[in-house]
């Protein structure tokens, strides 16, 4: 009898965790609404997190003390992507993401979620282990993967360069559709 209740309880929670993750990740109701992320950043109600919508600008520090504008890239395919030194599948998408801005014509944003790391120098340790020359950009209050609605880790926005979200991965991604992906930009 114990064994029952005890399967139908983890059936229960993997129903529940499966409905929530699929509902808050497709659902466009229970995305932020576009107009007021947009004001927080300025922005018009074409801003949002929607594919098709403009991407909400921002503004961050790189590793190496440099400021990073979104909006700076315009005219560019970005490929914008939140991520974690402690986070497997964030480590295990970094080798793709070096080998998609080693061949292709794309700019990677990768923005560290720095308020849940131990420190920034584990943070540039891992940068130079990994061999990674694209911008890292840190994210020491978690403001911007907030305006972002990051709640999986890793999570990429694939950016067209005017500027409009073209694709949303919650998760990693592997090299074969970080290009399928590019080149649907192009």
């Amino acid at each position: 009898m114990k064994k029952i209740v005890f399967f139908l309880i983890i059936g229960a929670m993997l129903s529940w965790a499966i409905y929530d993750f699929t509902m808050t990740g497709t659902d466009s109701a229970n995305q932020p609404n576009d107009v007021a992320s947009s004001a927080a950043f300025g922005e018009s109600a074409d801003t949002g997190l929607a594919v098709g919508k403009t991407a909400p600008d921002f503004t961050l520090e790189t590793l190496s003390g440099e400021q990073a504008r979104l909006s700076d890239f315009r005219g560019k395919l970005v490929f914008v992507n939140f991520w974690a030194t402690w986070c497997p599948p964030c480590r295990a998408e970094m080798p793709d993401m070096q080998k998609l801005y080693d061949n292709e014509d794309i700019e990677i944003l990768a923005v560290n979620l720095t308020d849940t790391e131990k420190s920034e120098d584990g943070v540039a340790t891992f940068v130079e282990e990994m061999g990674l020359t694209f911008p890292v950009l840190m994210d020491p209050k978690g403001d911007i993967s907030s305006a972002y609605n990051v709640k999986a880790y890793p999570t990429s926005y694939m950016i067209d360069a005017e500027g409009k979200i073209s694709y949303i991965a919650y998760g990693a991604m592997n090299y074969n559709t970080m290009v399928q992906e590019y080149e649907k930009m192009k």
